[in-house]
């Protein structure tokens, strides 16, 4: 059985709402926020400390865009779930993109911000960084924007994987109280995307094992 390890809402959100996507078995370990300060037995598993953590069988991953596509090979490899998009399908190089787009163009950007001006001690904030860094990530919103003008979904013209990365992007911007300057098109997405039944099983499969685990259920990585 998959374990994940995973802190509340969240980069490890991807995997858990792809896991939820699949119906694939699983195990969540939930670790409070950050893992590497407040739970130091964690870097004996994972020597980077960081979250998502991925294990099944003698597999060891840790970047959340990268496991999704690792989830949909190893668990759907007939894709009746359509969450890939195979190399001969139109869309696929939009699917890469997508997936890879969540984490390293609109996730990164937001990393910035909570480091700047929520993680560090007073003396540390920079409000210049943050609210720089915002712009940034509200710019990147554009091009996801011009796709979604024209479809409902990022690729291949159904839900995939590539939404999910995404649409962590968009959680987490949510979170940050963002979503009111999301463009019309992305704000109806993110609203689509909630929607799923995956999505929400997601949302109480991490609450409950918070609770289960003696971890707060409090999104500690944005509060």
């Amino acid at each position: 059985m998959v374990v994940l390890y995973h802190c509340v809402s969240a980069r490890s959100f991807r995997p858990l709402w792809m896991l939820e996507e699949l119906g694939a078995p699983y195990e969540l370990r939930m670790l409070p926020f950050p893992p590497r300060a407040l739970q130091r037995s964690y870097l004996e598993i994972n020597p980077l400390g960081t979250i998502p953590y991925l294990i099944d069988g003698e597999t060891r991953m840790t970047e959340s865009a990268a496991i999704c596509q690792y989830l949909a090979e190893r668990f759907d490899p007939d894709n009746l779930h359509g969450l890939a998009v195979r190399p001969h399908e139109p869309g696929f190089g939009a699917w890469l993109n997508g997936l890879h787009q969540g984490e390293a163009t609109l996730t990164f950007p937001q990393t910035i911000v909570l480091r700047y001006a929520r993680f560090e001690p007073d003396e540390r904030k920079l409000p210049q960084a943050a609210e720089d860094y915002t712009r940034w990530f509200l710019a990147r919103l554009r091009g996801i924007d011009a796709v979604l003008q024209q479809q409902d979904f990022l690729s291949a013209g159904r839900f995939t994987a590539a939404d999910i990365s995404v649409g962590y992007a968009l959680m987490l911007a949510n979170k940050l109280g963002l979503a009111a300057q999301f463009p019309a098109a992305v704000a109806a997405y993110w609203q689509r995307l909630q929607q799923r039944e995956a999505f929400g099983r997601a949302l109480v499969a991490q609450h409950d094992a918070a609770l289960a685990q003696g971890v707060s259920p409090q999104d500690a990585s944005v509060d």
